[in-house]
């Protein structure tokens, strides 16, 4: 899908030839005496058009325009979490009637959060799954065409910005919407070696022998049920000088996850193809990377495996010694996530690196403290969490800073190891924090827990892409030059 930016006022939207118009109506929208402004003004004296975000009229054949079909859609105060919800509105309508070319006209000042909320609600709501279909039915919207009334060089940079970030969201859900025999650690591994391509990219596919050799025994533990070898992926771009520290992205890479030994209930299991997802957000970042090559160093890792029920799989009870040396015992080999990325957090030590961030579907305790709306940030570094925190208001992937409390991390205490890999259930999210936090001394660590806001169940079953958007914002932020992307203020400090 090719998005374009350009100046475009109602006069010339009705001059627009597409296949479909969409015109966005704030409150107090400026309109002239054009066929379109003449339908505004009437439709909203009569109230058949409400300028409440999402309200959506449709109109056919109205003369003076030469798109037959029009949706003039609220907008409420123009806000970006207003043109998000006019997108969303009509969004579904465009899809269904197959429209190829679309003209979207905003009669209003565009802030910056708006451009992204508008090109993350097209790309969403046009988007359609067609890897493992017989029949597949693509994307059909080719073209979208935003008209603004003001098209400055700020709407320009951060519409091209929002578009990379689309095309990063979209390699996230695809490889978590992908069933686990097409998503195998294996084929990870061969989609981030050809996302890699370039002189700055640079990637790295480790099997058993090689993650043996490393002491990885924690991470070993958890492949050992599963006929499908592990990969240790090591992605690398580098924009800056090498003597600039690098921000490292640790991705969960569980490709199906039973719970092993302490195996999960067999409702929606099939989902847990998702588990994945802190992986597939680390392959959509490095896609976003390679359109806008930053002035920035950043290194993805990927601890990629299977954990399954096999004879030979870890067992309640064992202990494991990590690459860190530091010795687990395994109480619930459903906790694994934890497992793989202790293993990768001790591997980034290597790369001297100005902060690390790991991302996983880590806990449905997290999932019950802050649902689907923000995912839950965990942080050794206030300024870290800060920048992340900013990222996300700004991409509108948004998180929430949760605590690290010493007291928390008691019920890791074992009696036959140096920590154990659960703790109980209350604050489950955070003993599972605390636990990574023990292999994360060496530099600036945060922890995103993206359980609740990688995928969605029920009707809208499919993996959202997050947190693409947050991840790509807040290292663009690390670069150290003028050309720094738009920033936006945020409303509150949280540290």
């Amino acid at each position: 899908m090719n998005l374009e930016i350009s100046q475009l006022s109602l006069t010339g939207a009705c001059k627009a030839k597409s296949d479909g118009l969409i015109i966005l109506v704030p409150e107090g929208a400026k309109l002239g005496q054009d066929a379109l402004s003449l339908l505004i003004k009437q439709a909203t004296s009569t109230h058949d058009l409400q300028t409440k975000a999402g309200h959506v009229l449709a109109a056919y054949r109205l003369k003076g325009v030469a798109t037959t079909k029009i949706w003039l859609v609220g907008a409420g105060q123009g806000t970006a979490s207003h043109v998000k919800s006019a997108m969303a509105a009509v969004m579904p309508i465009v899809k269904s009637l197959e429209i190829k070319n679309l003209t979207v006209a905003c009669p209003f000042e565009l802030e910056v959060a708006a451009i992204f909320a508008f090109v993350n609600a097209v790309a969403d709501g046009s988007y359609a799954y067609t890897s493992t279909l017989s029949k597949p039915k693509p994307r059909q919207l080719k073209m979208v065409q935003l008209g603004v009334v003001n098209c400055n060089a700020a709407l320009q940079k951060a519409f091209k910005m929002a578009q990379a970030t689309v095309m990063g969201v979209e390699v996230a859900k695809e490889w978590a919407n992908r069933p686990a025999n097409h998503a195998t650690p294996t084929a990870l591994g061969v989609a981030a070696q050809k996302l890699t391509h370039g002189a700055k990219f640079s990637c790295q596919v480790l099997g058993p022998k090689e993650v043996e050799k490393l002491g990885m025994g924690s991470f070993m533990a958890v492949a050992k049920g599963s006929r499908e070898p592990l990969r240790f992926i090591v992605m690398r771009y580098q924009g800056a000088a090498k003597s600039v520290a690098p921000v490292v992205l640790v991705g969960k890479g569980i490709t199906f996850d039973t719970g092993g030994i302490s195996i999960k209930p067999a409702p929606e299991m099939d989902e847990m193809k998702f588990d994945m997802s802190g992986a597939a957000s680390v392959l959509g970042v490095f896609k976003s990377l390679s359109l806008l090559t930053p002035a920035v160093n950043v290194v993805g890792l990927i601890p990629a495996c299977e954990n399954m029920p096999d004879g030979l799989a870890v067992k309640p009870g064992d202990v494991v010694t990590s690459m860190s040396g530091q010795t687990i015992e395994i109480l619930n080999t459903d906790a694994e996530g934890r497992l793989v990325l202790c293993d990768a957090l001790t591997y980034a030590e290597r790369f001297k690196p100005a902060a690390v961030i790991d991302i996983a579907t880590l806990t449905g305790a997290c999932v019950i403290a802050l649902g689907g709306v923000r995912s839950g940030l965990f942080a050794s570094d206030d300024n870290l969490a800060q920048s992340l925190y900013e990222a996300g208001e700004l991409a509108q992937d948004l998180c929430w800073r949760m605590p690290l409390d010493d007291a928390y991390a008691e019920g890791l205490k074992s009696h036959f190891a140096d920590v154990a890999n659960v703790a109980g259930r209350a604050g489950g999210a955070i003993s599972a924090a605390k636990f990574l936090q023990r292999f994360a001394k060496a530099f600036p660590w945060a922890h995103l827990d993206i359980a609740g806001t990688a995928w969605k169940s029920g009707a809208s079953k499919g993996a959202t892409g997050r947190p693409v958007g947050l991840l790509l914002q807040y290292v663009l932020s690390q670069v150290k030059d003028e050309k720094k992307p738009p920033t936006l203020s945020t409303r509150r400090r949280i540290v």
